[in-house]
């Protein structure tokens, strides 16, 4: 393993404090229509939150509100017990804050390596040392480089999209489906990789639909349902839940 951090500034908060807390958030797209009604999430240092539910029932659009890219409209979210509602993208990635959205997750035209400087333009000073780090989680990246993101198969750019986050050293990852249109060993591969990033230090929040895996590796787990936080608790708790997989894993996680 590589000398290199996880994160680049680790913080000191006080004990208990919530390393990300969506607090009773109601958010959505449009004007008068919301996707998130009530919803709240609380992920503490080092763990591995895993959201699933069915589809429509606003996964993406909690990750993407707490990344600011959708509108809070009520409700709060928190950064180390700091209110982060509705700030930018670019000022969360400054404050530890990285995403991986589902598709469209890299530059096609740029190299590998173009895609990772990507990542870290903000502290251009690291890079030496974020490669480092994200090779040693992806150690096929070092041998291609050079090679355009747009001629690599959906797993390895999912791999580029993941290693481009971890650029900055986030404090949490924001993953959205990693395994989305994997072939099952790709899945497998992909959900290992997100365990090796939660045990280098970073705090994962993933978003997935292959409900069962998910639950089998995170810490804890929420179950959305129409825009709520329907079900929480240990990712073993709501795999054997039998109200949890009446209604959601008997249709969920199929393809694993």
């Amino acid at each position: 393993m590589t000398n290199a951090s996880a994160t680049t500034e680790p913080r000191v908060t006080p004990a208990g404090v919530p390393v990300v807390e969506v607090r009773s958030v109601t958010a959505g797209y449009l004007p008068g229509v919301n996707i998130l009604t009530d919803c709240s999430l609380t992920a503490h240092a080092g763990e591995l939150i895993g959201i699933i539910g069915p589809n429509g029932a606003g996964k993406s659009t909690l990750l993407k509100s707490i990344f600011g890219q959708v509108k809070v409209r009520a409700g709060q979210v928190f950064l180390y017990g700091e209110d982060i509602t509705n700030l930018k993208a670019n000022k969360l990635v400054s404050q530890g804050v990285g995403f991986v959205p589902q598709s469209n997750n890299v530059f096609p035209t740029l190299t590998i390596r173009e895609n990772l400087e990507m990542g870290i333009f903000q502290k251009p000073k690291g890079l030496a040392e974020r490669l480092a780090f994200v090779t040693d989680i992806f150690p096929e990246l070092a041998k291609r480089m050079s090679q355009r993101a747009g001629s690599l198969s959906g797993g390895e750019r999912q791999m580029v999209a993941m290693s481009r986050a971890l650029m900055m050293g986030p404090h949490v990852l924001l993953l959205d489906e990693p395994s989305a249109g994997l072939s099952p060993v790709r899945q497998d591969e992909a959900f290992l990789r997100v365990k090796e990033i939660n045990k280098a230090g970073v705090t994962t929040i993933m978003v997935e639909q292959n409900a069962r895996r998910c639950l089998q590796i995170c810490d804890r787990g929420y179950v959305l349902d129409q825009g709520h936080d329907a079900y929480t608790g240990t990712g073993r708790e709501l795999l054997n839940d039998p109200k949890v997989i009446g209604l959601y894993l008997g249709t969920l996680g199929q393809d694993e």
